[in-house]
């Protein structure tokens, strides 16, 4: 252990076994929430993929086709070449979303299997 960790864990008070629980708890929470928030977004992102394959389809034939978006609950009529590159720069932002949220979810889940060892926490299975 190096010495600045030393110095960190001699200077962290001591929880009580409430408290050890409690923090593991909200460790666990932040970590479904995180997951559960990953998979919300990958969801859209597949719905946005297949809506561009159908686009790319619709944007060979013909690109002032008409087409309808839907934002901010307002439905608006467009053409595929208008809507085509919004629509996979909204995909590409929620791909770097996902990105960056599997990083934290990563952090976190580190955090957490460090908290399960400073305080030696095993998990009781449910029965």
């Amino acid at each position: 252990m190096s010495s600045a960790a030393a110095k960190a864990k001699a200077k962290a008070p001591a929880l009580t076994d409430q408290e050890i629980q409690q923090t593991y708890i909200r460790l666990q929470n932040e970590l479904q929430a995180l997951a559960r928030k990953i998979g919300e977004l990958e969801s859209e992102a597949d719905e946005h993929s297949l809506v561009l394959v159908t686009l790319d389809e619709a944007l060979a034939e013909d690109p002032d086709r008409k087409c309808f978006r839907l934002i901010g609950g307002v439905l608006v009529e467009r053409t595929v070449k208008e809507v085509n590159p919004a629509l996979k720069t909204n995909r590409d932002g929620i791909l770097k979303v996902i990105a960056t949220l599997a990083e934290q979810y990563k952090t976190k889940e580190k955090d957490q299997e460090a908290f399960k060892r400073e305080y030696s926490i095993r998990p009781v299975p449910v029965q």
